[in-house]
C-alpha cells in the first residue's frame, strides 16, 4: 500500500525537507541536470529517506535508480518506452505508471505495475497538458479497470481537491504546486498527511 500523501518535488533538498516532517513516499523529478548531479540528488534523497523510513520513487532515471539501489521507480508514458522493463525488476525495484488515457492505460497494464497514476484530474500550470481533465468521475473507472492496484491522482490537487480525490476511488493524491509553492510547505505538508491519513 502507498501513502495518500504524494509529493512531487523538484531536487534531493527538497526531500530533505518532506521526509522528516512525516512525509513517507516522496517522487524525486529533476528535470535537465548533468548525470553526476542526478546521481548526487538521487543518493542524498535515498539516504534521507532511509534514516526516516519513508520511500523514495525516481521518476525516470530507472538505470540510476538501479544503481543507487532504490525501491521505486516512476515512468511516464514516452520512458516507458525506451525503458528496461526487465532490468528494473530483476532489481527488486517497484514501478509506477502515469497514464491519460484508456491506451496509455492499456501500455502501462502490459508491465505489470505497482501502481497506476492518472492525470490531471484538475488543470495544471506546471506544464502544458495535451490532455483534457479528467475529472472525478474518471477516478471511479480507473480504479475499477486496474483491480486491486492502488491508484495516484495527479494534477491541479489542493488539499481540498486531493480529499475528493480519495473519496472518488484515489488510493494516494500526487501533489506538487500546493507544496513547493506555498510559503510554509513544512507545515501545508503537514497539514496533507494528516487530512490524507485520515481520509484514505
Amino acid at each position: 500500500m502507498i501513502d495518500p500523501f504524494y509529493p512531487v518535488v523538484p531536487d534531493s533538498s527538497w526531500v530533505a525537507r518532506l521526509a522528516p516532517a512525516g512525509a513517507r513516499f516522496v517522487q524525486l523529478r529533476i528535470k535537465d541536470q548533468p548525470d553526476a548531479d542526478l546521481r548526487r540528488q538521487v543518493r542524498e534523497a535515498q539516504a534521507v529517506c532511509a534514516r526516516h523510513g519513508a520511500d523514495l520513487i525516481v521518476n525516470d532515471y530507472w538505470q540510476i535508480a538501479i544503481d543507487e539501489g532504490c525501491s521505486w521507480v516512476h515512468l511516464g508514458q514516452e520512458d516507458l518506452v525506451d525503458a528496461d522493463v526487465k532490468a528494473i525488476r530483476r532489481a527488486g525495484i517497484k514501478l509506477g505508471v502515469s497514464t491519460h488515457d484508456h491506451a496509455e492505460l492499456e501500455k502501462g497494464l502490459a508491465v505489470d505495475p505497482d501502481y497506476v497514476a492518472l492525470g490531471p484530474i484538475w488543470p495544471t500550470a506546471l506544464k502544458k497538458m495535451p490532455w483534457a481533465p479528467q475529472g472525478l468521475e474518471r477516478l471511479g473507472e480507473w480504479k475499477r479497470l486496474i483491480g486491486d492496484r492502488p491508484l495516484v491522482a495527479i494534477g491541479g490537487l489542493t488539499l481540498e481537491r486531493a480529499l475528493l480525490c480519495l473519496k472518488a476511488g484515489a488510493d494516494s493524491a500526487a501533489v506538487v504546486g500546493d507544496i513547493v509553492n506555498n510559503p510554509d510547505p513544512v507545515a501545508q505538508a503537514r497539514t496533507w498527511i494528516a487530512a490524507t491519513r485520515v481520509a484514505a
